[in-house]
């Protein structure tokens, strides 16, 4: 039985499915709240559903593992104070009762920890490379804080049997329409266009970079949940490891591939990069990937217009808001 925080959110949902599909049985721990996040596992069969002010002493020895992808992920979130509590300190909790009854610990980092890139995107984890690092929002800062944290505790020897920090690059995919400003720019596009609207993209305020050239990792959410259950289900390297693709690519290759998918002609138009983003704004994300191969994971990633052809026609375009069909 695996433990899934945030599995009602976004890639945790995604987990969740793919744990039920082989027959694996689920706790969620999440809150749920007022708005529509229960559909995405209104599908679903549960052991149980928790709050996550829960503590787990209830289901003590009968947990294969636990998957953490439960945070604050909002990257202009402003109350630090909320951040930490959800995103630090919960995270330590769950880290040393994992620790305490050696339970294997899979948890969401973020791409977000690499700041504005300029020191590259090498997921090494030893705590010299760590410290250099610069998040430019709250919600990077504090998973880079629990990383460091959890690292130190490594090699203290107080760590879970097995554990993993994955640092999710920009993914898309399925159940992600609760995300409200945080859906990603692939849904954020798909709906432009099927509003009959030209698609928006950020003009440039780099010199290296064209309107709609900004580039990121896209990476297909389909991808992060065999990762994460790779991690989860066997005895892997334990450490930090990017999640992505290894190939960055535009806004413009992105709004393309969403055009080819919905079968419509290009219709661009490129508006002022917002003042509450300038000076915070990665204009490069590619993930390093040797580490994870290094590991022994070899599957290939989803490219980025498969992905989005499979995001489009097989839950978009269905009407069921991006939920999963699974």
């Amino acid at each position: 039985m695996y433990v899934v925080t945030g599995g009602a959110g976004f890639i945790g949902s995604n987990i969740v499915a793919a744990l039920e599909e082989r027959g694996d049985d689920v706790i969620v721990v999440d809150a749920l709240g007022s708005d529509e996040k229960w559909r995405n596992i209104a599908k679903r069969r549960l052991v149980d559903l928790l709050p996550p002010s829960s503590a787990l002493e209830s289901v003590r020895g009968k947990v294969t593992g636990v998957i953490h992808m439960g945070a604050i992920s909002s990257t202009t979130e402003r109350d630090a104070d909320l951040i930490v509590e959800n995103n630090f300190r919960y995270s330590r909790y769950l880290w040393d009762w994992c620790a305490q009854n050696k339970i294997p610990f899979v948890y969401a980092s973020s791409a977000a920890t690499y700041g504005d890139g300029s020191l590259g995107f090498d997921d090494r984890d030893d705590s010299e490379h760590l410290a250099k690092l610069r998040p430019l929002n709250a919600y990077g800062w504090s998973k880079h804080l629990f990383d460091r944290w959890a690292c130190d505790r490594a090699k203290r020897g107080a760590a879970p049997p097995r554990w993993a920090g994955l640092k999710f690059f920009n993914v898309f995919g399925p159940n992600e329409f609760h995300k409200g400003a945080q859906r990603s720019v692939a849904l954020q596009i798909f709906e432009q266009i099927a509003r009959g609207e030209p698609v928006k993209l950020f003009a440039s305020d780099h010199p290296k970079y064209p309107d709609g050239g900004q580039l990121r990792d896209f990476v297909w959410v389909g991808d992060c949940v065999d990762i994460a259950l790779w991690f989860a289900d066997g005895n892997r390297p334990s450490g930090l490891y990017n999640v992505g693709t290894g190939k960055a690519r535009s806004f413009a290759d992105l709004a393309n591939a969403v055009f080819v998918a919905m079968n419509k002609p290009p219709e661009i138009e490129f508006v002022p990069m917002p003042g509450v983003l300038k000076g915070r704004y990665q204009y490069f994300t590619q993930a390093e990937m040797k580490k994870i191969k290094a590991a022994g994971y070899s599957a290939e990633p989803t490219s980025l217009e498969e992905g989005v052809r499979r995001y489009v026609r097989d839950y978009l375009a269905g009407g069921a808001g991006g939920l999963t069909t699974r």
